[in-house]
């Protein structure tokens, strides 16, 4: 099972507050295309897809074929439905595909959810075509010093620390006949400001796992953290944007 159960109300605030502007992804967008080198007419396999995020952005970006698998009907209904993207309902352990029909796999976020990534890995494997990659966006324990939830709500590391680190995870695929091709962290951007974050903190409760299992004192202390930093940022406005770093790690 998830972590979080994500019925209509959890999928409507991930959708509201956890996708990432689009015009924040181009770091996300030049990243992908190193290591996917993607053509048009390329099939990915979008592994727990989610609210369709990045089975839009690789449609549009790309040109590509998508094959957006995910388990939360809530989730899956925000998914967009339209001319190259296919929403399938599955879980990563025994993916709808068949044997060879993917050019590369994408798991935004999502590894952490999934109960059994041996199998899943092994199910990978079967569904992607020969040197095809596996791309992972996630955040690692240990490598989330960037990271803004952890920033403002530390106690979030509790639940990160949990999550298989990058050898781990490497050492899962490896048995299903993946290796490491490379790792980077890659930073996403918003337009929004610390106090426009704030505001929005109550959602990113019900929307992230992280931060959903803080203690009501630990999150009332982050949101005193966040609404002191928005103060100065009032003050002492910056021209850079807010910014979170993520881990890409790539699997062949």
């Amino acid at each position: 099972m998830a972590r979080i159960a994500y019925d209509d109300q959890t999928a409507a605030a991930y959708k509201a507050v956890r996708e990432v502007p689009r015009d924040g992804l181009g770091h996300w967008r030049d990243a992908i295309r190193r290591h996917l080198r993607p053509l048009p007419g390329m099939t990915v396999a979008d592994i727990g897809a989610g609210t369709g995020q990045f089975a839009a952005a690789f449609s549009d970006w790309f040109g590509l074929s998508i094959l957006a698998v995910e388990p939360s009907a809530a989730m899956r209904a925000h998914i967009p439905r339209r001319p190259g993207i296919r929403v399938l309902a599955g879980h990563a352990s025994a993916l709808p595909l068949p044997d060879g029909s993917a050019d590369g796999a994408w798991l935004s976020l999502v590894i952490h959810h999934i109960p059994d990534l041996e199998a899943a890995a092994r199910e990978i494997r079967r569904v992607l075509r020969p040197g095809a990659p596996v791309l992972i966006r996630q955040g690692f324990p240990g490598r989330l010093d960037r990271n803004e939830f952890i920033r403002w709500f530390p106690e979030t590391a509790r639940t990160v620390d949990t999550f298989l680190s990058v050898e781990q995870t490497c050492q899962v695929f490896a048995a299903a006949g993946f290796s490491r091709d490379a790792l980077e962290q890659v930073p996403e951007t918003f337009p929004t400001s610390l106090g426009e974050f704030l505001a929005q903190a109550d959602t990113f409760r019900r929307a992230d796992s992280t931060i959903r299992n803080l203690t009501e004192e630990e999150f009332r202390r982050g949101k005193e953290r966040l609404r002191r930093a928005a103060q100065d940022a009032e003050q002492t406005p910056s021209l850079e944007p807010r910014a979170n770093w993520l881990d890409l790690l790539v699997l062949r």
